[in-house]
């Protein structure tokens, strides 16, 4: 993505996601593009939480980089505490988890609060689609 297009999506996201009221929203592919692309270059922040939660769950951070080019965003929640927030599925060749990423425009990052491994009792098989209501 050239710098000039990842400014403009850049702005539009964070307008879009901080005004919902904006006529031209972003789709979910551009919000999930500004996603990969922070996942791609390095731009992810590590929250404290999902550093000790990766190490009970056998999980690895690694995960989340090697599935990057398919994963996909199974939930949204623009309106989260601190920042806008998605809910991602990723697929590795030993299992599917999510992550729950917060996106920090305006320092150009995103910011894993959480990842796990879905809960079949909760989701479907495929781990897209919750069972209960959220």
């Amino acid at each position: 993505m050239s710098s000039h297009r990842h400014r403009d999506l850049q702005r539009a996201i964070k307008m879009a996601l901080y005004n919902r009221d904006l006529p031209d929203l972003p789709t979910t592919n551009e919000v999930l593009a500004f996603i990969k692309a922070c996942v791609s270059s390095g731009r992810v922040r590590w929250t404290y939480h999902v550093t000790m939660r990766l190490q009970e769950r056998r999980l690895t951070g690694r995960a989340l980089s090697e599935a990057v080019e398919i994963l996909e965003i199974v939930e949204e929640y623009p309106k989260d505490k601190y920042l806008p927030s998605f809910l991602l599925r990723g697929e590795v060749p030993e299992f599917v988890f999510h992550a729950l990423v917060a996106t920090d425009l305006e320092g150009d990052n995103i910011r894993v609060v959480t990842m796990y491994v879905p809960d079949p009792l909760e989701w479907d098989k495929d781990g897209r689609v919750r069972r209960t209501g959220k």
